[in-house]
């Protein structure tokens, strides 16, 4: 592949991602409408206006994010196309497609209503809007799978497989546990080889399965869910947590164990986490902080090898943390979410 080519327009990209100061330049505004007006003075501005032929408010903002990210992810497929780094990317396009399916289980098991469903999807990964859209409309968790399962989603597979289980215990940790399974066991089997852009991804593989298995003990515990067989319930694979050490972390039953025991691993950070977070279980800021890490370790990648799919990997994080921060900056604004609480919800590195 003519990486040079692709790193020239990546860097390009690059360039129009927004500063901090722009997103605080958003954050301090009054209200949504502040927000859409700022937006079109940036590089979101032609999709704000198309936005905003159809719709207003949050809703405008949604939609633009949607235009925008789209355009992004094709225009990057068109750089990758019929090649093999094409399937590399496509491992860190289809954990959205793993988050978007949670978004709408989870809104389903509540009963939230297909509004506050659809906007929180994130349309990043192969899974289009339209099809997200039918799946928010289905009445329940059951109708949702039978959906996929018909439209020969690959998805549905594991669901189905443990849908009898879900129905026992009425316990999304079932499904979601075995999403991540699929998705991760098909990510790292995608980058088995030892080329160098499959050892990258690997990487960045491997240490979102240490995450997800430490954000699954810490969400346990705080919710008091009692596992038979607790073991079974963790992704094998990660970067640094075998079995033995996640069973280690999970038997200390508090958050406060849990951060004691990570001490010393790379996740050690979170003991940094102000206590009244921790003894109050407050897991958000913990997720927060594990978030931040992997995007940190993402963005690191811009300064890795140009002639490999490293500046790539380093754009994807970027954009798609810079869409998550104005997604949040704009329900927080149509909520009139004090600009503190709304500052601590970005994500910054």
């Amino acid at each position: 592949m003519d990486y040079e080519f692709v790193n020239t327009r990546i860097r390009g990209m690059k360039s129009r991602l927004l500063e901090r100061k722009e997103l605080e330049a958003l954050a301090a505004k009054l209200d949504i409408e502040g927000v859409i007006d700022e937006l079109a003075s940036t590089p979101y501005r032609q999709d704000i206006e198309d936005a905003s032929v159809q719709f207003a408010g949050l809703t405008c903002v949604e939609e633009a994010l949607r235009r925008n990210l789209g355009k992004q992810l094709r225009l990057i497929h068109t750089f990758l196309k019929g090649e093999e780094e094409e399937a590399f990317i496509n491992v860190f396009l289809n954990k959205w497609d793993i988050q978007n399916i949670k978004t709408i289980l989870r809104g389903k098991n509540i009963q939230e209503v297909p509004s506050e469903i659809v906007a929180s999807l994130a349309p990043a990964g192969a899974i289009d809007d339209a099809t997200l859209i039918e799946l928010v409309k289905q009445p329940d968790v059951k109708a949702v799978i039978d959906l996929l399962a018909t439209w020969g989603i690959d998805y549905a597979r594991p669901l189905t497989q443990h849908f009898k289980e879900y129905s026992e215990t009425r316990d999304l940790v079932v499904l979601e546990y075995a999403l991540d399974k699929f998705y991760f066991d098909s990510a790292l089997h995608a980058v088995a080889g030892d080329s160098y852009d499959e050892t990258v991804v690997r990487g960045m593989v491997k240490l979102e399965i240490d995450v997800t298995n430490i954000k699954s003990i810490l969400r346990i515990i705080r919710d008091k869910v009692e596992l038979e067989d607790l073991q079974y319930y963790f992704i094998r694979g990660g970067k640094e947590l075998d079995v033995d050490k996640l069973l280690a972390v999970s038997k200390a039953h508090t958050i406060e164990g849990v951060v004691t025991q990570l001490a010393n691993t790379s996740y050690g950070f979170l003991a940094e986490i102000p206590d009244d977070y921790i003894k109050t279980e407050r897991i958000s800021a913990l997720e927060k902080a594990l978030d931040t890490f992997v995007l940190q370790k993402a963005l690191s990648k811009f300064s890795g090898d140009p002639l490999s799919i490293a500046l790539v990997i380093g754009y994807l994080w970027a954009k798609l943390n810079e869409i998550t921060n104005i997604r949040i900056i704009a329900t927080c604004k149509t909520e009139y979410t004090p600009e503190k609480e709304l500052m601590e919800e970005l994500v910054f590195v």
